[in-house]
């Protein structure tokens, strides 16, 4: 007998979560003094942001695939 795996979906979709999680980064960067940690953290939130504009450009409809048969 196979056991179920234990899985549940995220609260909050992709595109939300790495918003909020860009957002925390800036708001951590800005309270930090020039630095490697304070650089880093601003790195991951350009990394977040790019990130979401990605995910909102491929879920754009004209980017959708399509179901194409090549029969001859």
């Amino acid at each position: 007998m196979t056991k179920k795996r234990n899985r549940s979906r995220p609260a909050l979709p992709l595109q939300e979560r790495l918003r909020q999680f860009a957002l925390r980064a800036r708001e951590r960067a800005a309270d930090l003094p020039p630095g490697q940690e304070r650089d880093r953290l601003m790195e991951t939130s350009v990394a977040n942001e790019s990130a979401t504009a990605i995910d909102r450009w491929l879920s754009t409809p004209g980017l959708q695939s399509t179901n194409r048969s090549t029969s001859g």
